[in-house]
């Protein structure tokens, strides 16, 4: 498996789409560094973002599951 497949296959387990993983590796290939690393820089806080979110899904539930829990005594 060559670098670029590498890099794609690593984006893709990072959870970027397939669609930004063979983007990013168009980048690689064609010596374009600096926007690659900023497309990969964008994907990380895509993933940020999502972490965020769910946390505040965990948040909500944990709030909800403390309440359940309050009225039941």
């Amino acid at each position: 498996m060559g670098a670029k497949e590498q890099l794609i296959e690593g984006l893709s387990d990072a959870g970027c789409s397939m669609e930004a993983a063979e983007r990013i590796g168009r980048l690689y290939e064609a010596g374009n560094y600096p926007e690659m690393l900023h497309q990969m820089k964008a994907q990380r806080c895509e993933l940020i973002d999502e972490m965020h979110r769910s946390q505040r899904r965990v948040d909500r539930m944990d709030f909800l599951i403390r309440n359940q829990e309050k009225q039941m005594k």
